[in-house]
């Protein structure tokens, strides 16, 4: 079970948000914190498994609180829910020590992969930000071949990813064959920490 304390500061969200992650047997809420100071009492108080974490919040950003909760328990994982898709926001996002971003407009169960991934104590990134990623590299990564790489990065076989992309297994390895080829690299253990030094996926 995952105990996940919500931050968010408009009662319609979190109420969505509950009724939502409600469906899933392996999550809980277990507490709600309309701004920064009260999330950081809550997860004194209640010791969650993970924190889903609004920007925009009164009192104290969650950019703020995200700095005070990693200083204190470093070892929280930390989501971060926002409406905010701009590219100024990642690095702000991932220097304050959040494990994973995710926007609101995300399909639900995009929300519901990415707190599993970050509970499971890998990082997620929603797709935008590997668009900006590939972007900065100068890769010229095509959609689908960022897809893959996401799911590299989480550690997916090749048959795995077919599987929900609904191509071939042997489609994937001429994707990621492409991928390496772009990034310089040799092998699919060198493509895996090109994703680990990219914030993609974290150590064990």
């Amino acid at each position: 079970m995952i105990r996940i304390v919500i931050a968010e500061d408009h009662p319609v969200v979190r109420s969505g948000l509950k009724l939502l992650l409600g469906e899933h047997e392996d999550i809980s809420i277990i507490g709600e914190a309309a701004t920064g100071r009260e999330v950081l009492e809550l997860v004194d108080r209640l010791l969650p498994e993970l924190v889903l974490m609004d920007i925009s919040m009164p009192e104290l950003n969650g950019l703020e609180a995200t700095r005070q909760i990693r200083l204190k328990q470093g070892g929280l994982p930390i989501l971060v829910l926002t409406m905010h898709e701009d590219e100024r926001y990642f690095s702000s996002i991932l220097k304050a020590g959040a494990n994973g971003y995710i926007v609101k407009g995300a399909a639900p169960g995009d929300l519901v992969s990415a707190i599993r991934a970050v509970a499971a104590g890998s990082s997620y990134l929603y797709h935008s930000l590997a668009r900006v990623l590939a972007k900065q590299e100068e890769t010229r990564l095509t959609p689908r071949e960022l897809e893959i790489l996401q799911l590299t990065a989480h550690g997916k076989t090749a048959k795995e990813t077919g599987k929900e992309l609904c191509i071939s297994a042997n489609t994937v390895e001429r994707h990621r064959s492409n991928i390496m080829q772009k990034l310089g690299l040799s092998n699919r253990s060198e493509l895996v920490r090109f994703a680990l030094e990219r914030g993609l996926l974290e150590a064990d």
